[in-house]
């Protein structure tokens, strides 16, 4: 028996978690995970609150506190009965075929009908441009929108088919092939055109089903879901024994260098034939680098002899926090003048989203502002720093949009001249254009290099979102620690920024090889 989810999973982890489902229930719960698992059951009660109380008559609601058992039963009497709208269901258990499937809601097709299923998510779903395909919330009128285009969720897909296909095993199915999927922003309903999935449904269907009952082989291979993967320690352990080349040419770069024969690191680092052609995410070349680096031990590899990095009379390091698509409810800034370094955040504590953020926001851009324009009129130079800056931009151009009209509040104009300017310097870019770095290029990777180290040992983006949970009092009061400990964070993710800059500029060049002494 096998859910959608596994349709998009990794093929080994859907070997391991069928074979040992003892060990897999007693595997510690990765908090990122949880968070996100929260963050979208509350999502779906403030949906199923919309559209209930908004026409009650039209809905059956199947009763969460039933069994599985129970729920499917009512599910179908819903069903044959011929209801409007049904809230929360769940389909029988089919066990000769191997699936299940639950639906947040089913949609009668009153012109042909059978039901169309439409999921909940806690993501986005469009994005702005044309082409997509959207009803409106309350009734099913599917239209093209002229304002969203689609955006790619193979796992929203194969969950919306595995459904559809259930349907249609109970003669429920409608015969117009499609489904829905409500996401973050929730005033549409995304339609997806099934005549596009369900072949790749059903193939995918089969393989990870013959996965599961142990009729097919699998072996593991570093992806990007083995981040947050309870299997990962023993496969990491499988694959550093084997020196399996899927440690450093991760995904599908992997598979390109298994058909050329290429299947450990040691055979990348002697590559002496021609690239690979349409290699992904990078440089051929610098995939042999990183195969050389991981067999040496180097942990950042130089790509020229001299190392340059922008520097200022007056530095600012900025590092924002965010909440899901929420909102930014963080700035926090380094000051660094004179010798002298002054941390200072810009922080709302009001539970996002909240009219509090864009004060918050106006605060910290007059800051910066002011810094900036005090350097010019003293004669002194200017630079702030950021890590990745696709984050911060973002909601820089997000906030002066959202906030248009507030006092403080910067035009979108302005922040796009400080961002397109020289003085918005992203280390991130730095560190892609001069090193070569075989553990990857988060700051948590690459500043411990330069020496750095996190106070809180459990730092990360990901454990950040179940602290500021905490800290606003979105399941109980506010933890006071919390917001401390997000304070402290944050604090230490911009002296990281400053950290492996001046590391940059002063002892990179004797510390870190070149790729020719490799």
């Amino acid at each position: 028996m096998i859910d959608a989810g596994a349709l998009t999973r990794c093929r080994h982890r859907v070997h391991l978690d069928a074979a040992f489902p003892e060990q897999l229930a007693a595997a510690p719960e990765d908090p990122g995970v949880r968070q996100r698992q929260d963050a979208a059951t509350a999502k779906r009660e403030g949906i199923r609150r919309t559209l209930t109380e908004h026409a009650p008559d039209r809905w059956v609601q199947i009763d969460r506190e039933q069994s599985a058992r129970r729920r499917a039963e009512d599910t179908l009497a819903a069903c044959a009965a011929g209801a409007d709208r049904i809230w929360g269901a769940v389909l029988p258990l089919d066990r000769d075929v191997g699936r299940k499937a639950h639906c947040e809601i089913l949609i009668r097709d009153t012109d042909r009908g059978g039901y169309i299923p439409v999921i909940v998510v806690n993501h986005k779903v469009t994005d702005p441009g044309r082409g997509a395909v959207t009803s409106g919330m309350f009734e099913w009128e599917p239209r093209e929108d002229l304002a969203r285009k689609p955006r790619g969720q193979a796992r929203d897909q194969m969950r919306v088919a595995q459904v559809y296909r259930m349907l249609e095993q109970h003669g429920f199915a409608s015969p117009a092939l499609v489904a829905g999927a409500i996401g973050y922003g929730s005033d549409v309903i995304f339609v997806h055109d099934l005549t596009a999935i369900l072949e790749d449904y059903d193939e995918r269907f089969v393989d990870r089903l013959a996965i599961a009952r142990g009729e097919s082989a699998t072996v593991p291979s570093k992806i990007g879901e083995c981040r947050s993967c309870p299997w990962w320690p023993g496969c990491e352990e499988q694959l550093t024994q084997t020196h399996d080349v899927s440690l450093v040419a991760s995904g599908s770069r992997a598979d390109l260098l298994r058909e050329a024969g290429c299947r450990t690191i040691d055979d990348l680092a002697a590559w002496d034939q021609e690239p690979i052609e349409d290699w992904p995410h990078g440089a051929f070349e610098d995939a042999v680098v990183t195969a050389k680096a991981w067999l040496a031990g180097a942990p950042l590899v130089r790509r020229y002899s001299q190392i340059r990095v922008t520097r200022a009379d007056i530095e600012v390091d900025v590092d924002m926090e965010s909440y899901q698509e929420h909102g930014a409810y963080l700035w926090g800034t380094l000051l660094n003048a004179d010798g002298i370094s002054v941390y200072r955040p810009f922080v709302s504590w009001d539970p996002l989203p909240t009219p509090d953020e864009a004060r918050s926001f106006a605060e910290f851009w007059t800051w910066l502002m002011a810094e900036r324009e005090a350097a010019a009129l003293s004669g002194k130079t200017f630079a702030a720093y950021c890590y990745s800056r696709a984050a911060e931009d973002k909601w820089l151009l997000d906030s002066a949009r959202r906030f248009v009209g507030t006092p403080g509040i910067p035009t979108e104009d302005e922040i796009r001249e400080f961002i397109d300017s020289p003085q918005w310097v992203d280390i991130y870019q730095a560190v892609s254009d001069q090193f070569i770095c075989p553990a990857g290029k988060g700051l948590k990777k690459i500043a411990p290099v330069a020496g750095f180290r996190w106070r809180d040992a459990d730092a990360s983006g990901e454990a950040s979102m179940s602290w500021y949970r905490e800290a606003v009092g979105y399941d109980g009061e506010p933890d006071l620690s919390q917001r401390e400990r997000l304070l402290q964070y944050n604090e230490d993710d911009v002296i990281a920024t400053k950290v492996l800059r001046e590391w940059m500029s002063d002892r990179a060049e004797s510390e870190i090889p070149l790729a020719t002494d490799l």
